[in-house]
């Protein structure tokens, strides 16, 4: 199978190593700060074992976040951990991964990614503009590059999923709903089956949207249904969450949209 997902599925986070158990980012004097390396995307590049380089699979990528916490791709299984980030030194400690079935080179790889960061010991952290290498102190590194986050305005966000804050269904087939916040001030995209306008203001983390004009076409249930849904973000305040190239929408009554940005 080619990354296909196992039943135990994405959120299913398996031990990969012992680690060294539950750390935080913290601050240092000397080498790389930690705002250099926490609150970025880094798409992994290249990993260079026992002097052999290969490149990553184009879906690996790390990211810390500012209190310490860890998610990421080892190239087909997701990833997630704690880490401590003090001057130049970063390490990573109760490193845990998803299950999936994953073509042979992906598995190989991330095997030897998931070790790189789990049984290494501190890595040694070197940036140079949007690039980043993690040394170990055996001379295994890791290459990573920034990826910058989907700006809020302009992007088209095609939409994925609708749900709440516990749980959420992808969109049926066909829907085909998306959204872009215009610099001027104009929400427009489509909901599933008609195209819909609408004022938009952003502020302190929140957008308040005015009331949707829309087209008037009859499309089949399943697309009506999630139309229905998309509207109730309309005419009122939906709090938004970016995280890269994802975002969530979350209305005043508890519906949550998550979209991602269109390549």
């Amino acid at each position: 199978m080619d990354r296909q997902r196992m039943t135990l599925g994405v959120l299913v986070l398996l031990p990969l190593a012992a680690g060294c158990g539950t750390q935080t980012a913290g601050g240092g004097s000397d080498g790389v700060e930690p705002a250099t390396v926490t609150g970025v995307h880094w798409t992994v590049d290249s990993l260079t074992v026992e002097g052999r380089t290969v490149r990553a699979p184009s879906t690996a990528y790390l990211r810390i976040g500012d209190d310490g916490r860890v998610s990421g791709n080892l190239g087909c299984n997701g990833f997630g951990a704690k880490a401590t980030v003090k001057g130049d030194r970063v390490e990573f400690g109760g490193i845990r991964t998803t299950e999936m079935a994953c073509a042979k080179g992906p598995t190989s790889f991330e095997r030897s990614l998931g070790r790189t960061f789990a049984d290494k010991g501190a890595l040694t952290a070197k940036a140079d503009g949007d690039r980043l290498t993690l040394t170990a102190d055996g001379g295994d590194r890791i290459g990573l590059t920034k990826e910058k986050d989907a700006p809020l305005r302009g992007t088209r966000w095609t939409v994925t999923a609708l749900g709440d804050t516990n749980v959420s269904q992808p969109l049926p087939k066909g829907a085909n709903a998306y959204f872009v916040l215009r610099p001027d001030g104009t929400f427009v995209g489509r909901l599933g089956c008609n195209h819909a306008t609408a004022q938009a203001t952003v502020e302190d983390g929140h957008i308040t949207l005015g009331p949707a004009r829309t087209t008037r076409m009859m499309c089949q249930d399943s697309l009506m249904r999630t139309e229905k849904t998309l509207l109730e973000l309309f005419d009122g305040r939906v709090a938004y969450a970016l995280d890269h190239r994802g975002i969530a929408l979350t209305s005043e009554n508890g519906t949550v949209v998550t979209a991602v940005a269109e390549e």
